[in-house]
């Protein structure tokens, strides 16, 4: 079948990923509380927010609509970093990144009308020791508080504090896209690249 993709998500980081891999879709939101059990490990949580959000579009989904709904979360320590309250909290949760291992964790769900495909894709994330003047002007300028564990790849802060990282780099600015792509060729679905026309001087 020829299916519509919606992406159930605001993010415009996704939405961005998704336009630069070729993805056509259209966007669609709605607010899902993203509440789960308190014993759920870690890892679980956000395939199981996914999920969730996939069972909030059910009644509304058109048989031939692919929706695609995903959460990602960074955990350090074994405890969820959530996004930063304010400043003081962005400050706190990138002092407690700096010098250390974090991994961040994309919960994707594929859900047509007949079946759904649900994954996770992790990532390690190694910082080296940041100054504290530098993670300041980091939040003073780029003012990471819509993003989970107060910071954006894709920025500065990547730029500069990020030694290394084992696994997807999309997954960390919140899209496995290579993942993505993967599990909807299974489905048939496929976005290649169309590269500029090149037209022929005529008469040479």
């Amino acid at each position: 079948m020829n299916y519509k993709i919606i992406l159930a998500s605001s993010s415009p980081r996704r939405q961005q990923l998704m336009q630069a891999a070729g993805i056509q879709f259209e966007v669609r939101c709605k607010d899902v509380a993203e509440i789960y059990p308190s014993d759920l490990e870690v890892k679980n949580i956000p395939l199981y927010l996914a999920k969730l959000k996939a069972e909030a579009f059910k009644k509304e989904q058109s048989e031939d609509e692919l929706w695609i709904t995903a959460d990602t979360i960074v955990c350090i320590h074994d405890k969820k970093v959530g996004k930063p309250r304010d400043r003081v909290d962005a400050i706190r949760i990138l002092e407690e990144l700096s010098g250390n291992k974090h991994t961040v964790i994309t919960g994707l769900c594929l859900t047509t009308s007949s079946e759904q495909r649900c994954f996770s894709v992790s990532t390690d994330v190694y910082f080296r020791t940041l100054t504290r003047e530098e993670i300041e002007a980091y939040v003073d300028v780029y003012q990471p508080y819509d993003k989970a564990g107060a910071y954006g790849i894709q920025e500065w802060i990547g730029y500069i504090g990020i030694e290394r990282i084992e696994g997807s780099f999309y997954n960390v600015m919140g899209l496995p896209v290579q993942t993505l792509y993967s599990e909807l060729k299974k489905l048939g679905i496929t976005f290649l690249p169309e590269g500029p026309s090149v037209q022929k001087i005529q008469g040479e």
